[in-house]
């Protein structure tokens, strides 16, 4: 429900007024209640940015790059929640009435996220700071590397990582006293998961005293030439002692505590329905990952649904490339058939994904009307970084000096799988899928920055995984293999649905979801193991995907239906990028206004 003046609000307001001659008041009106919203999101935004300064530093805004607030400590909570709260008084002054359909949109997705950012703190996330899947420890080192979103260019910039570095430790110290709170009040990680996170905290290239061996060094090895002797020595010395002194001692602290204190104290459980008020906790998170109202019940119906429908597709995969067993067999078939490994070095992987552009390239233009001005690259991750990491895509920079990097590790090519969906791995995470959606959504000035730098999940995941779909439209698929690597993706979104609010609801054990985890898609255990620890440490986070993808496939079939020849595919995909992440309820409106208007 929007605010509205009140009648006697509004007609004060009117005869108030100073109109220009001609204007009529309504046009005051609403002139008015638009300049009241611009101001309100930009002033959110700069304060949020103040709150969250990595944020910031992702975005190229280096205003903030020596800053590390403890967001752990009960002093900051308290201060982030009256500060939504504040802003959410400031909305209740717009008539929302009054407002056209792009500032709604706009007043809608700003209301959302302040409701949604103050009812997370009613479930204290902060017990739980970090996992084994997420967290300032483990985004630390990257941004330390000197390869990482922070800046190492000038004096100042090796001055601003040092300040960070000296609120880490407090942030650890925090992080540890959280954790306590969480085992006083029965919140604490399933055993499974601080297993994982221990050696993480003790990670050779976070914690060796061999200095030049440690990734929090490198940005000294690449110091920039303009540094003369003595600079270079300073800042050498500098970077040395809080490696020593700071870094490996809150590193070894926190693997310690985890250890001697944390581990025992963990729970033999798995889902959030184990923890006090643990139902309604994972209702929550439901609801802000899929930004839906649908229940968990729901959407575990729909997964399996979905996975029924994706095993039929895969049964006649399976057939056209003639394997006589049965759908679990074939899935562990092509793990090591030599046919779906055709590549003999990492330069072959990287052409391979190049031919994929190529190829729909002139597709494209028949698609979207709108495309990113922002430069795109394909490369492959760092050697460093490798071994754990997966593919990923890395938005440029707003302004295009860096570009949106799609990240790609080839730790071995003659054993890089096609079957593990590599046409459908770029439609998702390169092009069309994060990178239009990235880019654009950051190069649209007519948006207030809280919208521009936004994410929203169940749509910014939603619309990579309905990329994935367009891959026949693309002129892809046509390869059994790479079909069969198209379908793995989606079961993978598909099993998700089913494993996330199986467990989370008490249905299904960390042992049975991997094993269903693996009777559905072609990964070995480690991997089935490593997706289903994340659900566990995430809840909710990998519903969004099929939530997402399934919204925007539905609104595009209706819309089909509706408008026959009318429909226009490029315009579609342009309405709907148009105003960047939304809220799904908030796309299904805007997209409806947009309907009623082609007709």
């Amino acid at each position: 429900m929007k605010s509205f003046y009140t009648i006697i609000a509004f007609v004060a307001l009117l005869l108030t007024s100073s109109c220009k001659k001609g204007d009529s008041p309504m046009m005051k009106v609403t002139e008015s209640s638009t300049a009241n919203l611009d101001t309100i999101a930009s002033k959110y935004y700069e304060e949020y940015l103040k709150l969250y300064p990595l944020e910031a530093t992702s975005q190229g805004d280096e205003r903030y790059n020596d800053l590390l607030p403890n967001n752990l400590s009960q002093d900051f909570i308290q201060k982030e929640i009256a500060f939504y709260n504040s802003v959410q008084t400031q909305l209740k002054s717009i008539d929302y009435d009054a407002l056209d359909d792009n500032q709604k949109v706009i007043f809608d997705v700003l209301e959302y996220t302040l409701i949604d950012k103050q009812e997370r703190y009613a479930y204290h996330p902060e017990y739980i700071p970090f996992t084994q899947f997420e967290g300032l420890p483990l985004t630390f080192p990257m941004l330390g590397s000197g390869t990482g979103i922070q800046p190492f260019k000038t004096e100042k910039d090796y001055d601003n990582w040092l300040k960070r570095v000296d609120e880490f430790p407090v942030w650890m110290d925090s992080a540890i006293e959280n954790f306590k709170l969480g085992i006083k009040n029965n919140v604490v990680l399933p055993k499974s998961l601080v297993i994982k996170m221990i050696p993480q905290m003790k990670a050779e290239e976070i914690t060796t005293f061999e200095i030049e061996k440690n990734i929090f060094y490198g940005p000294i090895k690449t110091l920039p030439k303009t540094f003369n002797p003595v600079t270079a020595n300073k800042y050498s010395k500098l970077y040395q002692d809080a490696i020593k002194n700071k870094l490996i001692p809150a590193y070894l602290k926190m693997a310690e505590f985890l250890e001697k204190e944390y581990l025992p104290k963990s729970r033999m459980t798995n889902g959030y329905n184990a923890l006090p008020n643990g139902s309604n906790i994972y209702n929550y998170y439901v609801k802000s990952w899929t930004t839906t109202s649908k229940t968990p019940d729901e959407i575990h119906k729909t997964g399996l649904a979905e996975v029924e429908r994706l095993r039929s597709d895969m049964e006649k995969v399976k057939n056209q490339v003639g394997f006589k067993g049965s759908l679990e067999e074939f899935l562990n078939f092509v793990k090591t058939d030599s046919k779906a490994m055709p590549y003999k070095t990492s330069k072959e992987v990287l052409a391979g994904f190049q031919s994929i552009l190529d190829k729909i390239t002139p597709k494209l233009k028949t698609m979207f009307n709108v495309t990113p001005k922002s430069p795109f690259e394909i490369r492959q991750t760092e050697k460093y970084r490798e071994a754990s990491a997966s593919a990923e895509y890395v938005q440029g920079s707003p302004d295009g000096k860096r570009p949106g990097i799609f990240y790609m590790p080839i730790p071995d090519p003659s054993k890089f799988n096609v079957t593990s969906g590599m046409e459908s791995l770029f439609l998702h995470e390169a092009i069309p899928g994060h990178h239009y959606q990235i880019s654009l959504q950051q190069e649209n000035l007519k948006l207030p920055k809280f919208m521009r730098f936004s994410w929203i999940g169940a749509y910014g995941e939603g619309w990579a995984l309905y990329c994935e779909s367009l891959g026949q439209e693309f002129g892809l698929y046509t390869d059994p293999y790479q079909k069969m690597g198209s379908l793995s993706d989606e079961m993978l979104r598909a099993v998700r649905l089913v494993i996330d609010t199986g467990i989370h609801t008490g249905q299904m054990s960390r042992e049975e979801a991997i094993k269903y985890f693996l009777s559905n898609v072609a990964y070995d255990e480690a991997g089935a193991t490593a997706e289903v620890e994340r659900y566990m440490a995430m809840p909710g986070q990998a519903l969004s995907y099929k939530t997402g993808a399934m919204k925007i496939r539905e609104l595009r079939n209706k819309y089909q239906k509706e408008q026959g020849k009318k429909f226009n595919l490029a315009s579609f995909h342009d309405e709907v990028l148009s105003q960047g992440c939304l809220p799904l309820e908030v796309l299904e409106r805007k997209m409806d206004l947009w309907a009623k208007n082609v007709k």
